[in-house]
């Protein structure tokens, strides 16, 4: 019975707080006591300056460059501890392949074969392996260094 006259109280300060928030001109609408928050007018019509708007649209940015094509395409396939790769060089450019191979076992030894020049539509074949199973295998690609004088 004690906690009926609590939540009686607790009411009714809710109620007076929520009022005083909700009625136009109450504590909510002044921040200071130096009077009302001033702001636009919503019933003033919207003054547009044509003066500060540029004569001409903005320029289209140039559109970036498209990304060079460049790479041979190569299908790598592991068979146990084989690693065949299968390269063809559809560009006009000469692509420098090398097969690595990455053995499971700790104790094997991974690989990484010699640059390998594959030119402009060529095939080539290269070829690595572990002791016994592969972990993964890829063939990273360069470009040739430009000669010397």
């Amino acid at each position: 019975m004690g906690a009926r006259p609590i939540r009686a109280v607790s009411l009714l300060i809710t109620s007076v707080v929520l009022t005083a928030l909700l009625m136009p001109g109450g504590a909510a609408a002044r921040p200071d006591e130096r009077g009302p928050a001033t702001g636009p007018d919503p019933a003033a019509g919207t003054v547009a300056d044509f003066a500060d708007l540029p004569a001409e649209p903005p320029a289209t940015p140039a559109k970036p460059p498209a990304p060079e094509l460049y790479g041979a395409d190569c299908d790598t396939r592991i068979d146990g501890s084989l690693v065949v790769a299968t390269c063809h060089n559809p560009y006009p450019e000469t692509d420098l392949l090398r097969l690595h191979v990455e053995c499971d076992r700790w104790w094997d030894v991974d690989g990484d074969s010699a640059a390998v020049p594959l030119d402009a539509a060529g095939r080539t074949r290269l070829t690595g392996r572990c002791w016994k199973e592969v972990r993964t295998a890829w063939v990273s690609h360069e470009r040739p260094s430009p000669p010397t004088d």
